[in-house]
């Protein structure tokens, strides 16, 4: 790894550094995590000058246990909000955000069309809607066509969040069978968002995110019990970045590019 640093930003007792010329990123907080980057930021990895507003999860088959995961190990306090598109059965009623609240500390509920965002609040998208972020933050369903087979379609999720919300917004690729998520990834990828996706190893099908992967544009490919960590790592960082005089931000955390 290189040892030549540079963006060395001090918020309170903090320090963040960042620099050039590693394939690696690694995070530090007690313990160091080393996460392996993708080509798309070989050279460089910037640090983000805006605060992420939303987190947008993907998944299908094994999605539940995964989703399930991740949201448990985030923090009552993590202040993006988050919205999650999984394929389930169009014709039934759809349990997840009861099942999921049991298993994390922040608000999960069904997605209703007119919402605004809150951060700390799980989005779960209804069965047979696609699910919308809009500009100014509110929620929107959709009956519109099928996309990759499936209502609701990653793809719509974080084709609107790309729009909506451009470089401050973070998705994440978990198992699932299929391409669905990959052509929205791509779209926040350009916006200049984050694209997470669990490995091949943690997946029970590893289809969704090898398409985003095959595409050039996911950021970081990490094991499921990799991601909340690296969610909360990167949301918190953001937020230091963009306000660094109101962070209340604990640990210190070291950035290798």
């Amino acid at each position: 790894m290189s040892n030549s640093w540079h963006n060395c930003f001090t918020f309170h007792t903090e320090k963040y550094w960042g620099c050039n010329g590693s394939q690696w990123l690694a995070i530090a907080n007690r313990e160091t995590t080393y996460f392996m980057l993708t080509s798309k930021h070989s050279n460089s990895f910037h640090l983000p000058t805006s605060a992420y507003d939303v987190v947008a999860l993907a998944a299908s088959l094994g999605g539940l246990k995964a989703i399930g995961q991740i949201l448990e190990a985030l923090p009552s306090d993590f202040p993006a909000a988050i919205t999650v598109v999984q394929h389930i059965h169009p014709w039934y009623p759809s349990h997840m955000a009861e099942i999921l609240s049991r298993r994390t500390p922040l608000t999960v509920k069904q997605a209703e069309s007119g919402e605004r965002l809150q951060a700390g609040t799980v989005y779960i998208a209804p069965p047979n809607k696609h699910l919308l972020v809009n500009p100014d933050r509110t929620l929107s369903l959709s009956d519109s066509e099928r996309i990759n087979f499936v209502r609701p379609a990653a793809d719509v999720l974080f084709e609107s969040v790309a729009s909506s919300f451009k470089e401050r917004a973070i998705a994440v690729m978990l198992t699932g069978k299929g391409c669905d998520g990959a052509r929205g990834a791509k779209a926040i990828s350009k916006m200049g968002g984050m694209v997470l996706a669990q490995n091949e190893a943690t997946c029970t099908s590893f289809d969704m995110p090898s398409f985003a992967i095959d595409n050039r544009s996911v950021d970081l490919i990490l094991p499921l019990e990799r991601i909340a960590f690296a969610l909360t790592t990167l949301v918190m960082m953001a937020e230091a970045t963009a306000n660094p005089t109101n962070t209340t931000q604990t640990g210190s955390f070291i950035v290798w590019l």
